[in-house]
Order: structure tokens, then sequence, then C-alpha cells
């Protein structure tokens, strides 16, 4: 088994509502004003009251390149890495130097080398730290990166492993594009980062909720879902409007399927940790599973506050679960391009 010792949400310093994003964002998107309209009504209907940007909200406007907005989510993710990371650090009271296994996990830029690279210089990582940059998971890496750094910990279960997730989506923004799936991301995902920090049982430092397990399921057929389609404007959003009735129609049998792996039932969890993925994703979890509509309160909050962060989502919304707190069985859950499931197991002390 293992477990986490630190959870540090951290996010960018410009705070905006969501009519000002708007208001801001339309004429970049509809230059004509033919969709304007459209726009604001998408947008109304997010469910997102304000959300968090990496730069100021005037900067947009000039965000007219891969090559810049890639320059600056390097820029921009390395810093707010580092402060999480140092957050979760303290945390556990644990040093950099500590640290055997760093997992990355992002989907909104590009960097060779990584930005866990430049994250662990700051920080001062030992040279021999085991590194895993990821990039693919999409709204789906906070979920699988857990259970990828549980796998690693299982095998290894003296060893320190810090995983690391940034998403800036708002750099992603595609001037010109009218295109519905890109009103909706416009008004949707927020940026914001997080840093946790998991330890295996024979780690001196093992307290705090155990990581059971994990488990992920591909969805046939539907890769042309959700994702990116790349090009010289540099990441476009790919979101079918068929997404929520793809989870409503897998969704129930592969998490009944793997609580049963673990002598579990729907009715047994405590605590459901729902990446906010919109209003129609969260509509669909609460369906297909037949929970109680408080069931996943704290992922409509997020979705309210902060938008949707893509990876980071569900970090902050377990950090919030964690923090309330909730006792006995706790389910991860995320979707991301594949379309792809993923699921983790956690418990906490009863009581």
């Amino acid at each position: 088994m293992s477990r986490l010792v630190a959870l540090a949400p951290v996010l960018p310093p410009h705070r905006h509502s969501q009519h000002e994003i708007t208001r801001t964002v339309a004429p970049l998107l509809c230059p004509d004003g033919a969709r304007a309209e459209l726009v604001r009504r998408l947008h109304g209907a997010t469910g997102v009251g304000s959300r968090y940007l990496a730069m100021p909200l005037e900067k947009y406007a000039h965000l007219d390149s891969f090559t810049r907005s890639n320059a600056l989510f390097v820029e921009l993710a390395t810093d707010l890495l580092e402060r999480a990371a140092r957050s979760a650090l303290t945390e556990a009271s644990m040093t950099p130097e500590e640290v055997d296994l760093v997992v990355l996990t992002t989907v909104t830029g590009v960097a060779v080398p990584s930005v866990d690279v430049l994250v662990a210089r700051r920080l001062g990582l030992r040279q021999d730290v085991t590194r895993v940059p990821t990039m693919g998971w999409g709204c789906a890496g906070g979920v699988a990166g857990t259970a990828l750094v549980h796998d690693h910990l299982v095998g290894h279960p003296g060893a320190v492993a810090l995983l690391l997730s940034v998403e800036l989506c708002s750099l992603t923004l595609q001037h010109g594009d009218d295109s519905t799936p890109n009103l909706v991301a416009s008004g949707l995902f927020g940026d914001g980062a997080a840093a946790a920090l998991l330890v295996g049982e024979e780690h001196p430092a093992a307290g705090g909720p155990q990581v059971v397990g994990g488990a992920s399921h591909l969805v046939a057929g539907t890769e042309s879902d959700l994702g990116w389609q790349v090009g010289s404007s540099g990441l476009r959003i790919v979101l079918s409007a068929g997404l929520p009735d793809t989870i409503a129609l897998h969704l129930h049998h592969e998490v009944t399927r793997f609580l049963k792996g673990h002598d579990l039932a729907v009715e047994d969890v405590a605590g459901w940790v729902v990446h906010a993925g919109g209003p129609r994703v969260l509509e669909a979890v609460t369906d297909a599973l037949g929970l109680p509509p408080q069931a996943l309160v704290r992922s409509w909050q997020s979705l309210a506050e902060v938008g949707n962060m893509s990876s980071a989502s569900v970090l902050h919304i377990l950090r919030a679960t964690l923090d309330a707190p909730v006792r006995g069985p706790l389910v991860m859950v995320a979707f991301g391009p594949g379309v792809a499931i993923e699921l983790v197991l956690l418990r906490t002390e009863v009581g």
C-alpha cells in the first residue's frame, strides 16, 4: 500500500468573474460578433462563477501564437509547481533530497526537457531522482498519476514520491475559432496546479489516507471524442457533445467491478472525488451511480469557484474532501482522452 502524506493545491494570482472573462474573450473568439451571444449563453451554462488565470486578463488579446503561449506555459507552470511542491514538502516535514520519484502530469503545454526537470533544479532534488513526465492523460491525469505513483510505491515500500500536476488551460485560447467546442472550452477551463506527496508503507512517515489501488478503462471507439488537435496555432480542443452519454453508459459497470475487487459496493463509499468536468459530466456521474444530489457537492463547488482545471481539478477536490473531513472509503473519478475512465480507491480512518 501507499500513503498520502501531503497535498498542496495552488492557484495563479489572477482571479476573474465569469462575466469579466466572457466580456474580454468573446471578441477574441468571434471578431465579427456573429456568435457573441452564443458565447455568453454557453459560458453562462457552464456552472462556473469565477476562474483563476495564468496571466492578467487583458494580456490574452496578445496571445497570438503557439510559440508565445508555449513559452509562457513553461515559465508560469514551473513557477506554480515550485510553489506547490515546496508547500507539500513543508506540510510533510520533508526535504527535497528525500524524494525518490517525480511524476508529472500536464496536457496544456510542451517542454523538452520537461517541466519537472526545471522544478527539480529549483527545489534541489537529487540528481538520481526517478522521473516520469507525462502528457496525454488530460483531465484524468490527477487520478491516473496517483495510481501510477501508488504502483511504484508498492514495489518500493520505503520510497517517497512527488506527483506534480499543472494545467494552464487559458494559454490554449484559440483566437478567431468560433466553433462550439472552443466556445464551451473557453468558458469551462481554468488554471491551477497541485503537488501530492506519497510514501510507501515502510516509510516512517506512513500516516494519512491510504491509497488502496487504481483501475483504468478505455472506451472503444471514442478516440476522437476528447483531446487536442495540434496545429500551427497550438492546441485546439476536441470535445464531443456525447461525452456525458459515454459516461452514463459505461461508468456504473466499471465502478462496481472495481469496488467489488475490494469487497465494496457503491453504497459503501463515504466520499466521491470527481473531477469538475462540467454540469453534464457531473450529472452523468450522479445518475450513472445512483448517488444522492449532495454526493458531488465539492465537485460542484470547485466548478463554480475555479472551473475545470483538467488534471489538477481532482486533486483540488480531494484536498477539500479530506479537509471536511470524510471518513471511510473514498473513490477518485476522472475522465480523459481515450475516452479513459480512471479510478482510485483511498481509505481514511474510520470514526
